[in-house]
Order: structure tokens, then C-alpha cells, then sequence
């Protein structure tokens, strides 16, 4: 049973197609996760402020993405507005622009939060010892925000590369389609197959997330020595 499992996995170009859709599922996941960094940071910086304008239009944001599943924003961006606005999106376009949608509100949210819970005689006493807003910024808000925000983002992050599997269902070639296509193909063959090649893709995405989950522990426990 398991000699034919493997001799499915090693038939012709299917490791090779494997490993090509997991490559497609790390770039996604490298995208959309430095581009909701970079975003969620200023987003929550944003979120700071007391204009009820901003307050309003980024809880309407937050709300979105808590309430409508990930699945449906796929289908709204790539089959909705892409018709609607006769926009030629792929299917990886459509799966960027939608998990920097979310991961951008989510790490916005974590930003504001760690921010709003630096006490404010930290502010205040940056300022009497004579230090500008930059300053004050650079190196004593940033510093304790990071090391509140490290850990919430890295799960973030994880849950990021997970959800990918999703890209599946608007026609996005990545590895759970690929291993889907090659117990398909050998279902009468090799029926047993479809379990150890699970089983690998678990495995593939356990050892992409596990490093970064060790990444965050070590600075984590850095920062606080």
C-alpha cells in the first residue's frame, strides 16, 4: 500500500508539480503578507486618530472582514467586480487583492491596539526630556508596539499562508490543486494514495509555518531580556 502511495507521488513529473504549487502558495502568501505589513501599519497609525470619519470608514472596514468569510471576497473580487468593472484579473491578482484586504484591516487593528496600550506618560515624558514626534516614535513608541505586535502578527501571518488553499476554487493552480489532480488521476490505480499525499502537503505546510512560529518565539524572548 504504501509502495504504491510513494510510486504515485514519484510517477513522471508529479513531485515536481507538487513542489511548482507549493512555490505558487509561498509567493502568494510573501505577496499579500508584506504588502498587509506594510499596510496594516500605517492603517493602524491611522486608526490612532479621533476623526469619527476615519473611525467610521475603518470599522466599516474591520467589521467586513470579520463578518464575510474569506471564501465569498474571493468570489465577490474575481467574479464580481471583475465582470461588473470588465477588469481582466487573474486569479492570483484577485487572491492578492483580497488577502491584503483582510490581512491590511487585521494587522491595522493589532497595530492600533498595541499603540492605544502604551501608556500615555511615556508620550508625555518623551516630550518633557525634550524629544520631537519622531522621536518619541522611533524610540519609544515602535519599540514597545513591536514587541506587543510580534506575536498577534506572526499569527497572523500563519493563518495567512493557511487560508491560501482557498485560491483552489477560483482556478489558482497552488499545491492543494495540484495533489488534488494527482489522486484524481490515479483514484483507481491507487486509491489509498489521496491519504499520504495529504499527508505531505500537511507536512510541507508544517514546515513552512513552524520556522516562522520559531522566528516569533525567539524575538519575543529577545525583547524581553
Amino acid at each position: 500500500m504504501l509502495a504504491s502511495a510513494l510510486g504515485v507521488l514519484f510517477k513522471g513529473r508529479n513531485l515536481a508539480r507538487v513542489l511548482g504549487g507549493l512555490w505558487v502558495t509561498l509567493r502568494l502568501s510573501a505577496v499579500s503578507i508584506l504588502l498587509s505589513v506594510a499596510l496594516g501599519l500605517a492603517l493602524g497609525m491611522v486608526m490612532t486618530l479621533r476623526s469619527p470619519i476615519i473611525r467610521a470608514l475603518t470599522r466599516l472596514w474591520l467589521e467586513t472582514i470579520r463578518i464575510v468569510p474569506q471564501l465569498v471576497l474571493l468570489f465577490i473580487v474575481y467574479f464580481g467586480l471583475a465582470r461588473a468593472f470588465n477588469l481582466q484579473l487573474s486569479g492570483e491578482a484577485a487572491a492578492v487583492v483580497v488577502f491584503v484586504f483582510w490581512g491590511a484591516g487585521e494587522m491595522g487593528d493589532l497595530v492600533r491596539g498595541a499603540l492605544t496600550s502604551i501608556p500615555a506618560h511615556q508620550r508625555e515624558s518623551g516630550a518633557a526630556l525634550g524629544l520631537t514626534r519622531w522621536q518619541i516614535n522611533r524610540y519609544v513608541l515602535i519599540p514597545q508596539t513591536l514587541r506587543r505586535l510580534i506575536p498577534q502578527a506572526i499569527n497572523l501571518a500563519t493563518r495567512m499562508i493557511k487560508t491560501t488553499s482557498l485560491v483552489m476554487l477560483i482556478g489558482v493552480v497552488e499545491v492543494l490543486k495540484i495533489s488534488q489532480q494527482i489522486i484524481d488521476a490515479s483514484r483507481y490505480d491507487a486509491p489509498q494514495a489521496a491519504v499520504f499525499i495529504y499527508g505531505v502537503v500537511f507536512l510541507m505546510y508544517f514546515m513552512v509555518c513552524w520556522p516562522i512560529s520559531l522566528l516569533a518565539g525567539r524575538l519575543e524572548k529577545r525583547w524581553k531580556e
